[in-house]
């Protein structure tokens, strides 16, 4: 099974490296993918307890990091009951003898949340316990003899009246509280029991796992002082308050803490500069007082460095940024370079604050243009009242109201009004279509004009928003070659440099006898012996491509994806469906022995009338768009492969290609056409007396396309099972360079491996079914994203928009991607080896090497955003 976790504080990309690696080993996990940029890991494992061990070697690596697993969601609506006791939290019960408390005795492995109690003899939970060990979420049970408090029973009780909150028809909405620091799932019981006699409350569900309170009744907000006081006489600590928007309140909260972090981090800043001041002030008249204030600088710049650097050593981490800045700075002391030693420390915290924002600001941009889901939607009742409620509580069938300049919240139908919809979020296109009822619309389109109601027809966890989003979080954790060798070089890097640095330090001491210098020189190296400039910019370079083809309707799969695109050197294509529209319509009529375009067009639409096949419905359609009136057949039979044969008038009337005229000995001379497609011959009593031709149609942007994959010298290849001449029609009004028609799935597979030893690694398009193979089979696959699902599921790159121009700006920005990736790690591997021989020559110094690490490390970052410009 495939499992999904998020890290919050995580906030070192070569740590992140390290974590990845140790993870891969833990028994039964069979790959692993953490993806810096987005702070999400995809771990393919059997095992269901992994959170804890995974949580271990996160924080032994980087101590603040916090692991939490990412459980899919299902609407709250539909399920008010989760399973509180034993499956998303860790339930831990100490029990002595005589224990009777209901509890399966083994609940170690749990996870998520620990649940803590301390009870005395015969205890029952009244809950006359220990309140502060509730903290985190921890429920730790220690019985001892005689307990009987029923914490991990089911309760039948509560089964009621959840039925009855789930129910419920046409009632309205429950309002939803937080019961913050709630630590007991029996006491979560009774505050449920007693809440729900509360007068006008219709039904009442407490979930203990979420914390979350829904209470049905006409305005249960004006319940909140009842409800408090129900929930406080219970367990003491808690406290209800109301929930406005879960999306909301999680992003406010994280602003918060980041705010939080953020002032402390200007404060030591502050007064760490303060200090330095005053020491360079002081540092000729009062050296004395100088030294204390660099002293006193240095405690509050980096004691935190320092401590953590203490603490990893202690669990085996050495070769961290942590202690390579310890080293060096208190070295800086030692050698008498004090005023260096706290300005180096002082840099290297402000670059990497500005290191920090940059890569928080690049994730935002990135994520501001992917992440289109919706925090609420507005409810339409039967009553045509309009609610505000969160996105993921919205069913399936209910009634949204989307107005003008609205995202549209999640996919759906139309149900009443008309607008202008505009699907450039999703698709790319450019101009706004047309809808009414009836409609299918797509989340994250936009609403330009009219109010529109819609019927909701996927949740949002289904909906075009979060596969999108989704789509992207999977590609950001698929690794590209270039990531994994940078994370592979980083590990031999830093020792590199630190044996380089202690090799420095010795010999050429021994040789001149100059300690000192030398000494101070081996210290700029471990300054920028950090690989984190490496490590960062390349994952995010690549990041930044993908967000930039999710903008404009390209899903890249993953990093490979990109980093395949740009040595492509052949573009081979199918036909139908992508270099065409796949859908056909009649080109021209020809009428023969008197007969009229009217005559001929009636006749066909007669002997199609029934047909299932896209060539009959062509014609079925031109008869309609030419207001063509026809007969219904007396007698119809269709033969497979040839046409049809039917009587009208007593007439025998033949529609087909050259065999089914041959079959029925037709006479007359078949007509030549100018236009190219299938042709469709009319036969009245075995006279020929005319032809319709029928083909597909070219996209708009066909012709334009080829000609940007030839300015890009790129080959192209079409591949088709149509005829030659529709197959070469089509390869010059476009300007291919190369058409096989009337071809077999598996020889399109032939022809594509041909193309690769002729040419070099090859892209290939397509959108049916029996494009699979040939996708698979292609260096990197494309799909048209109104294809079939299993060309989609093939490929490592779909075209959202179906346009032929996705196709080289895919090409485009696989280039430019990969361009910027190796541009960031020139640039830090050349300012690194320029710092080191500039130190070796005697011109480097500490400050510089600031630069090479946390300066470096900040413009690669920049540099990386460029890829999200087209």
């Amino acid at each position: 099974m495939k499992k999904t976790y998020e890290f919050e504080n995580l906030g070192c990309a070569h740590c992140a490296g390290k974590m990845e690696e140790k993870i891969g080993k833990l028994p039964d996990v069979e790959s692993v993918n953490l993806s810096f940029p987005m702070k999400k890991m995809y771990v393919e494992t059997s095992r269901e307890d992994l959170l804890p061990e995974i949580q271990k070697i996160c924080t032994d690596i980087e101590p603040d990091v916090i692991v939490t697993e990412v459980t899919k969601k299902s609407s709250k609506r539909r399920k008010h009951v989760e399973e509180d006791s034993h499956e998303n939290h860790e339930h831990h019960h100490h029990h002595d003898e005589h224990c009777d408390c209901g509890c399966d005795h083994n609940h170690n492995e749990h996870e998520h949340l620990e649940h803590h109690h301390h009870h005395d003899d015969h205890c029952d939970c009244g809950c006359e316990h220990d309140h502060e060990e509730h903290e985190h979420h921890k429920h730790h049970h220690h019985h001892d003899d005689h307990c009987d408090c029923g914490c991990c029973d089911d309760d039948d009780d509560d089964d009621e009246s959840i039925a009855a909150a789930a129910n419920r028809e046409g009632n309205g909405h429950a309002t939803v509280f937080i019961v913050e620091k709630l630590g007991c799932a029996h006491c979560a019981g009774k505050m449920e029991e007693q809440i729900s006699h509360l007068p006008g409350v219709e039904a009442v569900n407490l979930t203990f796992a979420t914390k979350q309170l829904r209470v049905w009744s006409d305005d249960a907000k004006t319940l909140l002082p009842q409800i408090q006081d129900i929930c406080t006489s219970i367990e003491p600590d808690v406290k209800v308050v109301v929930r406005e928007n879960t999306v909301r309140a999680q992003k406010e909260a994280k602003k918060a803490k980041e705010n939080s972090e953020d002032n402390r981090e200007f404060w030591e800043l502050g007064a760490g500069i303060v200090l330095f001041i005053a020491g360079k002030a002081l540092e000729s008249s009062k050296p004395v007082y100088s030294m204390v204030c660099f002293i006193l600088a240095y405690l509050i710049l980096g004691i935190k460095i320092v401590w953590t650097a203490l603490k990893n050593i202690s669990k085996g981490q050495v070769f961290d940024e942590n202690f390579l800045m310890s080293i060096a700075t208190i070295g800086a002391f030692g050698v008498g370079e004090f005023a260096e030693a706290v300005g180096v420390m002082m840099f290297y915290r402000i670059g990497e604050l500005f290191e920090e924002k940059a890569v928080e600001r690049s994730r935002s941009q990135i994520m501001d243009v992917i992440d289109m889901r919706p925090e609420v939607v507005n409810l339409v009742d039967d009553h045509g009242d309009v609610t505000v409620i969160d996105a993921e509580e919205a069913e399936i069938g209910d009634i949204l109201l989307v107005r003008p300049g609205d995202r549209i919240p999640l996919d759906g139908i139309i149900t009443d009004g008309e607008t202008m919809i505009d699907t450039s979020p999703v698709t790319g296109e450019p101009i706004p279509v047309s809808a009414s009822a009836g409609t299918d619309v797509t989340s994250g389109c936009l609403n330009t004009s009219g109010v529109i109601k819609i019927k909701v027809e996927k949740v949002l966890e289904e909906s075009m928003v979060t596969r999108i989003m989704d789509s992207v979080e999977n590609a950001a954790a698929s690794k590209p070659k270039m990531d994994r060798f940078i994370t592979r070089f980083s590990r031999v890097y830093t020792p590199f440099v630190v044996l380089l640095a202690l090799a420095t330090a010795i010999i050429p001491s021994l040789v001149t006898g100059n300690w000192t210098h030398w000494i101070y020189t081996a210290l700029t190296f471990l300054v920028i012996s950090c690989p984190c400039a490496l490590v960062l910019s390349v994952p995010l370079a690549f990041f930044s491509g993908i967000g930039a083809g999710s903008k404009i309707g390209i899903l890249f799969k993953g990093g490979a994806a990109l980093e395949t695109l740009k040595d492509i050197t052949s573009v081979v294509m199918d036909k139908t469906g992508t270099i065409t529209k796949g859908n056909f319509k009649v080109q021209d009529v020809i009428p023969l022995e008197n007969a009229t375009r009217h005559e001929i067009l009636s006749l066909a639409a007669s002997c199609e009338e029934s047909s299932t096949h896209p060539i009959g419905k062509s014609i079925m359609e031109a008869a309609k768009d030419e207001n063509v009136t026809y007969k219904t057949p007396e007698n119809a039979k269709e033969i497979a492969g040839h046409g049809s044969v039917i009587t009208i008038d007593n007439s025998e009337i033949l529609a087909g290609n050259k065999k089914l005229m041959a079959q029925y000995h037709v006479t007359g001379d078949y007509p030549e056409t100018t236009s190219y497609g299938t042709e469709v011959f009319l036969a009245k009593d075995g006279v020929l007396i005319g032809a319709i031709v029928i083909a597909d149609t070219l996209k708009d942007d066909a012709k334009s396309a080829i000609a940007s994959l030839k300015a890009q010298n790129l080959h192209t290849v079409m591949l088709t099972g149509d005829s030659e001449t529709t197959a070469n029609a089509i390869a010059k009004e476009t300007g291919i360079d190369e058409v096989y028609s009337r071809l077999l799935p598996d020889e399109k597979l032939a022809k594509l491996q041909e193309q690769r030893s002729k040419h070099g690694a090859v892209m290939f398009v397509g959108d049916g079914i029996n494009d699979a193979p040939v996708l698979a089979g292609a260096d990197c696959g494309a799909a048209m994203g109104s294809g079939a699902d299993a060309a989609i599921e093939a490929a490592d790159v779909v075209f959202m928009t179906s346009n032929v121009e996705a196709i080289p700006q895919a090409i485009s920005i696989g280039k430019k991607a990969c361009k910027i990736a190796w541009q960031n790690v020139v640039f830090a591997l050349a300012i690194k080896a320029l710092v080191m021989i500039l130190g070796l020559l005697g011109f480097a110094n500490m400050w510089m090497a600031v630069f090479a690490d946390s300066g470096v490390a900040m413009l690669c970052v920049i540099n990386s955003i460029r890829a999200m410009k087209l």
